[in-house]
């Protein structure tokens, strides 16, 4: 047999196991949990999830090293490997559909995620083998390795239950905040010219500018005090709320899993309507574009206490700061709208 009918036969289990991968990574991205009628038992869950992993991980490893030097596999036996990671493919999919979405909306998420990310992984692997000599281990090849066992290892640093699952959304969204806040803490602090070193750097000798529109105003200025107020009220909505959720959240009954998911959910709507913000103050600013702006995010934040107020994670220690931020929150609403209805 010559050596190009030997990839060619080997070629199909692996196009084959391509197709397959891709399909049961479609379904588990969009699919539905197997809701069960008895009880769960999650730290069962989690110890089979990660076995499953461990195994997909493995499964990928004998993949690469089966291309990675001469001779190629034979089609049997390139049909054998094949069918051994697409069970441990659907052994990790079906673990996956265990996971009921009443442990929680937010840590399902995250679930599903980690398992497609897998699933895109192992499949990556494959395109690249079947791109590349069959007969040589390429970088892309390793590269594709290594990414499928740095996605089976994550799944032992997934949050365990649904309040796990909300601080991590909550973290993120923390971590976004405080960049919106520093950038424009930085751009204030640097000069008159926030956009200085970008545009200067493209003057190759020219004559310097004398474009007003890139610097701010003293009205400008003052507009920017109360909206980074209204940021750094949202960062401290975070914090305040990671906190209650750390020592108040529940996971115990339905209603409280559910009030956990709403405030995850909600909370992913601070990051985008801070960075809409921040990127409105930049000159030449557009001062409608900034009410706008800091009406919809004040409106946000507020809806956001009340439903923190109305939630089990509310006790009574938590009153005192959400009615103060909520106070914050119209005083730099009003200020800003003051401002920036001032002549100049």
């Amino acid at each position: 047999m010559s050596a190009d009918n030997s990839v060619g036969n080997v070629s199909v289990p692996l196009r084959n196991l391509l197709n397959s991968i891709q399909c049961i990574r479609d379904r588990v991205r969009d699919g539905e949990s197997n809701e069960s009628d008895g009880a769960f038992n999650l730290s069962n869950f989690w110890d089979t999830l990660n076995q499953a992993a461990k195994a997909m991980s493995h499964e990928a490893t004998k993949l690469s090293l089966a291309f990675s030097k001469p001779p190629l596999p034979s089609q049997q036996d390139g049909e054998k490997l094949a069918e051994s990671i697409t069970k441990s493919v659907l052994t990790l999919s079906t673990v996956f559909y265990w996971l009921p979405k009443s442990q929680g909306i937010s840590l399902r998420q995250q679930v599903r995620d980690a398992t497609v990310e897998v699933l895109e992984g192992v499949a990556q692997l494959v395109e690249v083998i079947l791109s590349s000599p069959l007969q040589s281990l390429t970088q892309e090849q390793l590269t594709s390795t290594g990414s499928v066992w740095s996605t089976c290892s994550q799944f032992a640093q997934l949050p365990k239950d649904n309040k796990a699952a909300v601080l991590v959304v909550l973290s993120a969204q923390m971590g976004v905040v405080k960049d919106a806040i520093e950038e424009i803490e930085q751009a204030l602090s640097e000069a008159q010219d926030p956009f200085n070193d970008i545009l200067d750097d493209d003057l190759d000798g020219e004559e310097p500018r004398g474009n007003q529109d890139t610097h701010w105003s003293d009205k400008d200025r003052r507009v920017i005090s109360p909206c980074q107020g209204l940021m750094k009220a949202s960062a401290a909505c975070l914090r305040k709320l990671m906190s209650a959720v750390k020592s108040n959240g529940d996971v115990t009954t339905p209603q409280n899993l559910s009030q956990l998911d709403d405030l995850a959910c909600i909370t992913k709507e601070i990051s985008p309507g801070v960075d809409d913000l921040a990127l409105c103050l930049y000159p030449p600013m557009d001062y409608s574009g900034v009410e706008n702006n800091v009406s919809e995010l004040a409106a946000l934040l507020k809806k956001i206490l009340e439903i923190i107020r109305s939630s089990h994670v509310c006790g009574e220690s938590e009153v005192t700061w959400v009615q103060f931020l909520d106070g914050a929150v119209d005083h730099n609403l009003q200020k800003a709208r003051d401002h920036i209805q001032q002549d100049s």
